[in-house]
Parts: structure tokens; sequence; C-alpha cells
């Protein structure tokens, strides 16, 4: 595994710019949104931007939607 992180730095910087930029924000709005469970699961999961990406566009507008209905 060393070896071939190595001889592939490359592919790791590509991974951690796409990774930093959405985490950051995931975790920025489920602070915003008081979302306590969200956050941690943002926090503690690393899913290569996954969870934090179907966060931002999916999960975050439901609960401002409920937020509106209230």
């Amino acid at each position: 595994m060393e070896q071939f992180l190595q001889q592939n730095l490359w592919i790791l910087l590509l991974l951690i710019l796409w990774t930093i930029p959405w985490k950051g924000w995931a975790l920025w709005k489920s602070a915003r949104l008081n979302d306590k469970w969200w956050f941690v699961a943002l926090l503690v999961i690393n899913s290569l931007a996954v969870l934090d990406i179907l966060y931002i566009f999916i999960f975050s507008k439901r609960k401002r939607l409920e937020k509106s209905i209230e």
C-alpha cells in the first residue's frame, strides 16, 4: 500500500482536493440547520464526498421544507 501511494501520490492529492470542499460545505449546512446527527455522521464517515453531496442536495432540503411548513 505504501509503495502504491508513493507511486500514485497525485491520486491521493486529487481525492483530498475533491473531498475537503464538499465535506466543509456539508458540515457547514448541517451546523446551520442544527442537524446534530448529520453533523456527526458527516464528520466521522469518509465516503469520498458521496454522503456529503447527498446531504447538501437532498437531505438538507427536506429539513428546510419541514421547517417552512411548521
